[in-house]
């Protein structure tokens, strides 16, 4: 990897953008911290810890309703990130921009308003083999329900989706296509806006799990024409507990209340209740405030360094891990799309990753082992889990030689 300074290629400054993670400047077991885990959860920068302490300390109201300051500002704050998420997503209207716990309220949200209202007996749902058991338990459970059928997009040895084979399970029968756009356990980039494509010719809607991708890349719902795409804000450097649906106007508005409660009503009386406007007639009760506030903060702090320049320089670390990785004897790299995310998971004969994954926590580096939430993935690869090593724009090449010297000492052990 070529540096000038602490300036990548991509013109990342990375060291700079390490001082603004106070996580990173500890030691584990003695160890300075090498933090590969950001696909489960991504570590958050000083620009969102103060702005959630900020609303805490001073601006701490519920919203909407009120009519005083405190409320007003807290209301601003957070309806700004409703925009700012608009912004990020390059959508159409703040309304169709629905907040959620995270990217799995948003796949169930859509799975039980849109299909129990339009899901019925004979109908197909379609997802991928690759999915996250978040876009296959929901499915499951409405294919259940209607006596509908789910259908499973196979994919090849390198982890990449075969298109012919989805073309020929659509059919008039197919309802919704729903798909990870990047997969959490093998780094693949799907080939989104073709799926969709593909989908909307057939008369069938899509849903896209947008979890692994809004970290990585430039998301632009226009462009892609998806009819859902869901994220979670703790992926993009923002808090647990907040995530954004956004859905076509259109069919958010044909789609029925996901809960009852207060500020998704119009009117209430005890013989009939009307529902409110867009976004809010999706947005029972007292949402994460706190949350919102801080994912707005996490979306200026990445659309700061630039969507652009973020990926190129998780490339970099990619391509950089997987030749280093690829060298170490026994180890295999399971997820070889000629697209990926910057997520590298591997397995190493005759060490279960659990035991890898101790040994380099004793190292101070922490990677994520086990099935992922994806145990179809592992049952097509003919592996009990991986180790996963999953990077972002505040690692360096450094940490990914400090991985390979954890993997020789694990080897050792193990050996």
């Amino acid at each position: 990897m070529t540096m000038a300074g602490s300036v990548t290629a991509a013109g990342i400054d990375v060291e700079k953008i390490r001082e603004d993670f106070p996580v990173l400047k500890q030691t584990i077991h003695g160890k300075p911290l090498v933090y590969f885990d950001s696909a489960a959860t991504a570590q958050k920068p000083f620009a969102v810890i103060d702005a959630i302490r900020k609303f805490h300390e001073v601006d701490c109201a519920n919203i909407h309703r009120g009519v005083h300051e405190l409320s007003q500002r807290s209301t601003a704050a957070y309806e700004e990130t409703r925009s700012k998420a608009r912004r990020f997503l390059n959508a159409r209207n703040n309304s169709e921009i629905i907040f959620v716990r995270g990217t799995t309220e948003g796949i169930n949200l859509v799975v039980s308003s849109w299909g129990r209202r339009n899901v019925r007996e004979g109908d197909e749902i379609i997802i991928s083999a690759m999915e996250h058991h978040s876009n296959i338990v929901p499915w499951q459970m409405l294919c259940e329900e209607r006596s509908a059928k789910l259908r499973v997009i196979p994919m090849n040895d390198r982890g990449e989706l075969i298109l012919e084979e989805y073309e020929k399970l659509l059919n008039p029968r197919t309802r919704m296509v729903a798909f990870g756009h990047v997969s959490n356990a093998l780094g693949t980039i799907n080939p989104a806006r073709q799926i969709i494509q593909m989908a909307h010719r057939a008369g069938a809607l899509t849903l896209v799990d947008g979890a692994q991708a809004a970290p990585h890349m430039n998301i632009d719902v226009q462009a892609l024409d998806s009819d859902f795409y869901t994220f979670s804000g703790h992926k993009v450097f923002g808090p647990t507990g907040i995530g954004v649906l956004h859905g076509k106007m259109r069919l958010l508005n044909a789609m029925p209340p996901y809960q009852g409660g207060g500020d998704m009503i119009r009117t209430v009386t005890f013989e009939k209740t009307t529902y409110n406007d867009l976004p809010y007639k999706f947005e029972a009760g007292t949402p994460n405030i706190a949350g919102g506030i801080g994912l707005g903060a996490a979306l200026d702090y990445m659309t700061g360094i630039g969507l652009d320049k973020i990926a190129a320089y998780e490339h970099e670390l990619l391509l950089y891990g997987t030749e280093a990785l690829s060298k170490i004897p026994g180890l295999r790299l399971i997820g070889t799309a000629r697209e990926k995310a910057a997520v590298l998971s591997f397995v190493i004969d005759g060490i279960h990753p659990h035991d890898i994954g101790t040994v380099l926590d004793r190292q101070g580096i922490a990677v994520r082992t086990g099935h992922h939430c994806a145990q179809p993935v592992m049952d097509w690869f003919h592996v009990p889990a991986t180790t996963r090593a999953s990077l972002a724009f505040y690692n360096t090449a450094a940490e990914i030689d400090a991985l390979v010297a954890g993997l020789h000492k694990v080897k050792e052990v193990f050996g």
